[in-house]
């Protein structure tokens, strides 16, 4: 396999680095739940990436709950305050983030999380690691990222809060989710997938490099500096 090499790296955060997928999934079936509905698989791979009034508006709308979006983000507001504490790293992401980090290669966060989330997600054990990130994208709270996933803005937008400005083709994006993966393509940067083991590998073929696990992932295919180990 051939990549074109790269001079700087933005993370998905949600499924790449940490384990919230899987408390999206709890905090959404819990609500949905009450109302007879089921919070199935596909429906969340459609989802992943989005900003939150988009999920809330497409769950309400594919599964027809009586709610307006604004009282569905409420709710899973107070889901997330007591599930979002406790996320954990997924391995290999904190060897390759402070690897990265180390060898001084630019580092950015382009998350579709609100700030709100994403200091729910961070704040309790994870501070150390994500200070990392010099440069962070909050998809939901910035106001310049117009479209979620699988519009390109989130990475443009990331990639424009480096100082030297680096073209779309120097970038290189770590992401789970398809909708991720063609956000980063639309943008014109090379993508690194990791998706969930439950995903239709026929979804994952717009991504440059598949692999089952961050811990897979070797730095130097992309002109990038190798693991000392």
């Amino acid at each position: 396999m051939s990549f074109n090499p790269v001079t700087h790296v933005l993370f998905d955060m949600d499924g790449l680095i940490l384990n919230t997928e899987d408390l999206y999934t709890i905090a959404f079936q819990n609500i949905t739940s009450r109302y007879g509905k089921e919070y199935t698989y596909d429906l969340k791979v459609k989802l992943m990436g989005s900003q939150s009034h988009e999920t809330a508006e497409t769950i309400i709308t594919h599964l027809q709950l009586p709610l307006t979006p604004e009282e569905f983000m409420k709710e899973t507001k107070s889901q997330f305050q007591s599930l979002f504490p406790n996320t954990q790293v997924l391995p290999g992401a904190r060897r390759l983030i402070e690897h990265l980090h180390k060898k001084n290669i630019p580092i950015g966060l382009a998350t579709s999380s609100s700030k709100e989330s994403y200091d729910l997600k961070t704040g309790k054990h994870h501070q150390e690691l994500f200070a990392m990130f010099p440069y962070k994208t909050l998809g939901t709270s910035d106001p310049e990222v117009k479209r979620g996933k699988p519009y390109p803005d989130i990475f443009l937008v990331a990639a424009s809060k480096f100082p030297d400005k680096p073209s779309p083709s120097k970038c290189l994006v770590f992401e789970d989710a398809v909708n991720g993966v063609r956000a980063a393509r639309a943008a014109g940067m090379q993508v690194v997938m990791v998706p969930d083991s439950r995903l239709d590998r026929k979804l994952t073929e717009e991504a440059t490099l598949v692999l089952n696990s961050l811990e897979e992932f070797r730095p130097e295919l992309f002109g990038l500096p190798p693991f000392d180990d």
